[in-house]
């Protein structure tokens, strides 16, 4: 259950309030781009991503598989999400504790992520709380909201004032990931992500699509802010 207590205020009108969905696959950029921007424009910076690596280290620190169906079910029913804000982040807290970073970003993560956020049950789990996102932003009085993930476009803010759909070759994203000090299989977690029947990863038909293979992070920033 989403239980961040609602804050109402009127200091801030609807119009004044924008959002920002950001989409792409593994080590496209997405995160780095929306923390830059978030910054920038004094918004509210969501990495959808880190809900799903958090969900999946609890359930395997649980001993559930994915396909275990049965247990997954009960599990997602114990389940309850707030948010921290630090500076321009928010950080989900689940189940009254703030995921450590070098837990939920281990390679046993990595490998297993995808499978977790494919399920249907998994993602109608966390969506009401992705989408309230939005009111926390509003009532902690940032300018916007701009989240980053793969089904934010479509499924999340299939409304959002901008989408962005950053995409890079597999050699530029692999090096990325390497360059952190991590091993993902990116074309392995592209083919779930994009092949699962669930809000798969695929770019909103109105989103502006941006390829920063050959692009600095700088640059980026800049065609997301003058987009906006």
């Amino acid at each position: 259950a989403y239980i961040d207590p609602p804050t109402p205020n009127h200091l801030m009108t609807s119009s004044d309030f924008k959002i920002i969905a950001i989409d792409g696959g593994a080590a496209s950029g997405k995160s780095s781009t929306s923390k830059k921007v978030a910054a920038r424009l004094n918004y509210l910076h969501v990495d959808t991503g880190a809900h799903y690596r958090a969900l999946t280290h609890i359930a395997l620190e649980a001993k559930i598989a994915p396909q275990d169906e049965t247990a997954l079910s009960h599990f997602l029913t114990t389940l309850t999400f707030e948010t921290a804000i630090e500076g321009h982040e928010a950080q989900m807290i689940l189940n009254g504790h703030l995921p450590d970073q070098s837990d939920i970003r281990s390679e046993k993560v990595n490998a297993t992520v995808s499978h977790f956020a494919a399920l249907p049950s998994v993602r109608n789990a966390i969506k009401a709380y992705q989408r309230n996102q939005a009111t926390v932003a509003r009532n902690a009085q940032f300018a916007g909201l701009i989240m980053d993930g793969r089904d934010i476009g479509t499924i999340i803010f299939p409304d959002a004032d901008l989408k962005i759909f950053l995409f890079a070759d597999e050699a530029t994203r692999a090096a990325r990931r390497s360059n952190e000090g991590q091993n993902d299989t990116i074309a392995e977690r592209d083919k779930l992500d994009s092949a699962r029947k669930t809000a798969p990863l695929t770019p909103a038909k109105d989103a502006f699509q941006i390829d920063n293979s050959k692009l600095t992070l700088e640059q980026v920033v800049d065609q997301v802010i003058a987009l906006n």
